[in-house]
């Protein structure tokens, strides 16, 4: 669980949305820009690793590729879960969460991703600075619908037929894959897989 969570459960949603999450703390929390995970987000994604590992023993087959958004939170995340693959990851700009307004969607800079994770691949496109978050325009459902169909677009071009992939990103985007594919919404609960 990231921090920004932690502060939408003290405020409420509406409380969130409509003041709080244009900010970058509280003066106790800090949420933004990108914030890390908290000890129950790494906890979470603890115990996701030692599912994905006894699947492993089960006999699942590894992702040839992992793709992941390029937040603080979801590196983490990534890094942890799949432990071990970390040189199958591919951190993409346009995994990232919906875009825009809430300070915690504006992502760290392309140099602290190569220092924090440094066995990631990191697309070359990914600029040093978030250019795509606007302080002033939230991203609608289906603009993250249309981003999340070109990742889709991106993966079924880059893969092969006998590949598994994972995508490690957030809530707001895998309702954006739901979208693009003509799917309800559907709320993942934070650390779910």
């Amino acid at each position: 669980m990231p921090l920004d969570n932690v502060a939408e459960a003290k405020y409420g949603t509406q409380a969130w949305d409509d003041y709080w999450s244009k900010l970058e703390g509280d003066g106790v929390l800090t949420w933004g820009p990108d914030p890390l995970l908290t000890s129950t987000g790494i906890a979470q994604a603890q115990y996701a690793h030692s599912v994905w590992e006894e699947e492993l023993g089960y006999g699942l087959t590894p992702p040839a590729k992992i793709y992941c958004s390029p937040f603080s939170r979801a590196l983490k995340t990534c890094e942890i879960v799949f432990e071990g693959y970390e040189d199958t990851v591919l951190v993409i700009e346009n995994a990232r969460e919906e875009n825009g307004v809430h300070t915690c969607d504006k992502r760290r800079t392309r140099t602290y991703i190569s220092s924090n994770f440094p066995a990631f691949a990191i697309e070359p496109s990914l600029t040093e600075a978030d250019l795509l978050w606007n302080a002033d325009v939230r991203e609608t459902k289906e603009e993250v619908a249309t981003r999340a169909g070109g990742v889709l677009e991106r993966v079924w071009q880059e893969r092969s037929d006998d590949d598994f992939v994972a995508i490690t990103a957030h809530s707001g985007f895998i309702n954006g894959v739901l979208l693009a594919l003509g799917s309800k919404p559907f709320a993942l609960p934070t650390g779910d897989s």
